[in-house]
């Protein structure tokens, strides 16, 4: 789905892939993998492609065609990861842009972000197993499976797992801002 929105756009705002690389900073090939569904896009890539747009990194999962029931299959949802595949996302929500739903993995020693980071948004994360280490400000909270914490996400923060056992948790973030 996302490959197809991003060609969307590209053609929309008449450019090529050697052009949209150029703007970006992203390499054609990569570009030309995301658009035709054989890659997942990073999140560092998605951050790099909406600006160019004109658009949030969820309008980029939005779909027009949204209906009001939506089920969310294994080995049909769209993934993300952030870069070197820190951490792995699964969307579980349809692109409504009102709420994402995402299922994430994270690895030991692994954290989704080198530093902590903000946006506009309140997410809530329930650990599914192991335990979530999560910065807030200056805060740090450690989350056990069947926890879950919800914070404001115009705080720096970020998720870690400073474990040696695999992290799942499923994150919500509302409006969606991955």
């Amino acid at each position: 789905m996302i490959g197809g929105k991003l060609r969307e756009l590209r053609t929309e705002h008449g450019m090529t892939l050697r052009g949209l690389a150029a703007e970006t900073g992203l390499s054609p090939t990569l570009l030309s993998q995301v658009e035709r569904g054989v890659t997942e896009p990073s999140l560092k890539t998605l951050r790099a492609l909406a600006p160019v747009f004109g658009q949030s990194i969820s309008a980029l999962f939005e779909d027009p065609v949204a209906g009001l029931v939506h089920i969310s299959k294994p080995g049909q949802r769209s993934r993300i990861s952030t870069p070197a595949g820190r951490i792995q996302y699964e969307r579980l929500t349809s692109g409504n842009g009102q709420l994402e739903m995402l299922k994430a993995k994270l690895n030991p020693g692994e954290r989704s972000s080198d530093e902590p980071w903000s946006h506009p948004a309140v997410e809530c994360a329930y650990v599914l197993t192991g335990t979530l280490t999560v910065t807030v400000g200056v805060g740090t909270y450690e989350v056990l499976g069947g926890e879950a914490i919800t914070l404001d996400s115009n705080q720096p923060h970020m998720y870690s797992n400073n474990s040696d056992a695999l992290v799942e948790f499923v994150l919500s973030a509302s409006p969606p801002t991955p």
